[in-house]
């Protein structure tokens, strides 16, 4: 969680499965207009909208206007931080795993 401004939270930004996959859709693509973003999903243009929103508040989505529509794009920096929190856990269970094989190697003995 982002201490200095908690409405930037990656991690409820990436909570919801339809932003996820957003974050996915916009991986794969340099820049995605809204209307094929929403093509994608059994929601309205709104529901799709807000969800970018939240995506764009966590600073994980940038987008620009070009005419009348509006572009989007992956910013994926705030990752990191996700990133960071996982790859803590993965050593604690890398090293509580080690331990324990140590142990049984240590009775099997």
């Amino acid at each position: 969680m982002n201490e200095n401004n908690p409405l930037r939270d990656v991690f409820d930004a990436i909570a919801d499965p339809t932003r996820r996959r957003l974050i996915r859709m916009l991986a794969e693509a340099e820049e995605k207009p809204l209307h094929e973003l929403t093509s994608q999903f059994d929601m309205g243009r709104t529901a799709v909208s807000k969800h970018l929103t939240i995506l764009k508040v966590a600073g994980l989505v940038l987008d620009r206007k070009v005419g009348r529509e509006t572009r989007y794009r992956l910013n994926a920096a705030p990752l990191r931080e996700v990133h960071d929190w996982l790859d803590f856990y993965r050593k604690f269970w890398n090293m509580n795993m080690f331990n324990l094989n140590l142990l049984l190697e240590e009775e099997e003995e």
